[in-house]
């Protein structure tokens, strides 16, 4: 039996199934990775895309921030792909216990998934960093410039930058969904960003399939392991 169907046999026995996916998925829909060929890391700005999303940079070069932000990450025109479709339809028909994603494009929810843990958090929440109030994604979209608030304070997307942690609860409902999974697919994540690729360390189970076209830091933890591009897969199963 090769990989493909043995993952096809897999999601039919299981009624627990955790996704754990990240950039691979949302590439299919047209949103650029980071560490691909064509992605963010290897164009070039006035500085490092890394450094344009940390904490540090967004407090000390807002308006740059804002402009980087924009053009490159504030993507909400794509259409969810196989791999979001299928998820949401195995949560439909309650084989799906959760998704917890490193994206912040809001696709899976856009597919119809309820139980989403968006570990990276969204580009369709911001808040006001003065008074906490809450603003959707159309309002960022329409500003020009650093968008405020009404109380003058500067609004920030709800997106986690390189030097800010994880939400503890998200994070604690990731850990719990991957500990009751009877099957555990990973894809589209090449599992180098942490703490989030060191959930999977919660998984006790012995279905753990990973689907990527190339090799992760984390291929000796898979039981399963399909070298093919995520939609392609999730439209066979």
């Amino acid at each position: 039996m090769d990989n493909l169907k043995t993952l096809q046999a897999w999601v039919r026995e299981s009624s627990r199934i955790v996704f754990f996916g990240g950039a691979g998925v949302s590439t299919e829909s047209g949103i650029p990775d980071f560490r691909g060929v064509d992605g963010l890391y290897r164009q070039k700005y006035a500085y490092p895309p890394e450094t344009i999303l940390s904490s540090e940079f967004f407090y000390s070069h807002t308006e740059e921030f804002y402009r980087f932000y924009r053009e490159k990450m504030l993507v909400t025109g794509a259409c969810p792909n196989a791999a979001h479709e299928k998820l949401a339809q195995w949560e439909r028909e309650g084989k799906l216990l959760a998704v917890l994603t490193q994206n912040i494009d809001g696709l899976h929810q856009k597919a119809g998934s309820q139980k989403v843990y968006e570990l990276h958090g969204t580009i369709y929440k911001n808040h006001c960093i003065r008074c906490g109030k809450a603003y959707d994604v159309e309002y960022v979209q329409g500003c020009e410039g650093v968008p405020r608030c009404e109380c003058g304070g500067v609004i920030k997307p709800n997106v986690l930058l390189y030097g800010e942690s994880l939400d503890n609860a998200v994070i604690e409902g990731a850990l719990a969904a991957i500990a009751a999974a009877a099957l555990l697919i990973i894809g589209g994540t090449s599992l180098t960003v942490y703490p989030a690729a060191g959930l999977i360390d919660a998984y006790g189970g012995k279905r753990l399939a990973l689907v990527n076209k190339t090799a992760t830091g984390r291929d000796n933890r898979a039981n399963l392991i399909l070298r093919k591009p995520i939609g392609e897969v999730f439209a066979a199963l």
